[in-house]
């Protein structure tokens, strides 16, 4: 019986994971520039003289092959490049449902974490030929793809250690990856993939000093600069106040209670369980 029920919840599991996806395509710029929302991370799409870039391919194969799927009613040109902000699965996962033949652009770091990714069983990791074929681990590269100017950024390891933000100058756009992700309040750090507090504050500042207007974050919706600068604005000072407690000698539950914080979840519930900013600054400054 046990077999059986197991069984059927595995068929289940594997109809979900098939079930078409709800995408959204929001044009930027009608012909050449979108971001597409749904099935993970956003994706930003930039459409050049011979080929397409994407930054960023959504969570599974099924979501890849509706990513591309969206981009050929935009353009017949082929997708050739993909650049992953950064490597977490609802950022490159779907990359197993792409076309051979991509140049897919990560920093170092990203490449070493989707490897070991690999190494442990594959979770959170594309198939291993769909690995980054190009690295990055200069803090600033421009190079020029398909006659669009590009320039990848790395300040810090913030979100992941091999975080890049991808800058389109000549459409003054951004994609920030999940160094901004609206659907949270504050900065969300991996601190098992060597994230850092400080390093968000310093690749945040170096997001808003960029000479752009439209900002993609990882997830949420399209961002302004103002955006961008309350909520660096609100986290530095979050981020102040509990490394104050913190010299203070408080608890973690006690500066959790102090900056308003929600009680953490139960072990066991669904979906990953990130550690909360307030969390991840304590461990930092503490050690524990």
């Amino acid at each position: 019986m046990r077999f059986v029920i197991g069984l059927a919840l595995s068929c289940l599991s594997a109809l979900a994971q098939q079930q078409p996806l709800s995408l959204t395509v929001h044009p930027l710029k009608e012909g050449s520039t979108y971001w597409i929302e749904g099935g993970g991370g956003n994706s930003t799409v930039v459409i050049g003289q011979n080929g397409v870039i994407i930054v960023d391919a959504k969570t599974t194969p099924g979501g890849g092959k509706q990513l591309v799927a969206e981009i050929s009613k935009l353009t017949p040109k082929p997708i050739a490049h993909v650049i992953l902000t950064h490597s977490d699965g609802d950022h490159v996962n779907g990359l197993a449902g792409f076309p051979d033949g991509l140049t897919i652009i990560a920093h170092q770091n990203n490449k070493n974490e989707q490897e070991a990714a690999l190494k442990s069983g594959g979770r959170g990791a594309p198939p291993a030929n769909r690995l980054p074929t190009q690295v990055v681990s200069k803090d600033k590269e421009t190079m020029k793809i398909d006659g669009v100017n590009v320039t990848l950024l790395h300040w810090a390891p913030a979100h992941t250690s091999g975080d890049l933000v991808v800058l389109f100058p000549d459409q003054r756009l951004v994609a920030t990856g999940d160094i901004i992700a609206t659907q949270l309040p504050d900065a969300l750090i991996h601190l098992e993939k060597n994230g850092s507090s400080e390093g968000w504050i310093k690749t945040v500042k170096g997001i808003v000093a960029l000479n752009a207007d439209q900002f993609v974050p990882g997830h949420g919706n399209l961002q302004t600069k103002a955006d961008i600068e309350s909520r660096l604005t609100a986290v530095q000072e979050k981020r102040n106040k509990i490394a104050a407690m913190v010299k203070e000698g408080k608890s973690l539950d006690e500066i959790r209670q102090a900056v308003g914080d929600a009680p953490p979840p139960a072990p066991g519930g669904r979906g990953p369980n990130f550690p909360s900013f307030t969390q991840v600054v304590y461990q930092e400054l503490t050690k524990k």
